[in-house]
């Protein structure tokens, strides 16, 4: 019903940014949320940051002040720029859309990696 199409994943040091993009295709109804979710081995799926249509944030309490989500809404595409890396930032991150149907999809997540 919809694919998510995500890249800029890789590996980095620690202080050094990095910024992820996320396209949403091959649906006829509005993206009303896009967003972000991480999983490190061993711990559950957590919340990075989502955004609204109308550019309403929200974000998770371990990445406040340091990532910025944004998105195109012409494109339905979301980005997400990711400031001061930690090596706790490592994880596989996976790009969510939110359909106005409620049907929710994710991306194939990216794995980004933090070195010391």
């Amino acid at each position: 019903q919809m694919q998510l199409v995500e890249s800029g994943g890789g590996l980095v040091q620690a202080g050094e940014s990095l910024t992820l993009s996320c396209a949403a295709s091959g649906t006829r109804f509005r993206v009303n949320a896009l967003g972000w979710y991480r999983q490190a081995p061993g711990k559950q799926r957590e919340l990075v940051a989502t955004i609204t249509t109308g550019g309403i944030t929200d974000y998770g309490d371990s990445v406040k002040g340091r990532f910025t989500i944004s998105r195109d809404n012409a494109k339905n595409t979301v980005y997400l720029q990711m400031n001061s890396l930690k090596p706790e930032d490592t994880a596989v991150y996976y790009c969510q859309g939110r359909l106005t149907t409620g049907y929710v999809g994710w991306g194939q997540g990216t794995q980004v990696t933090v070195s010391s």
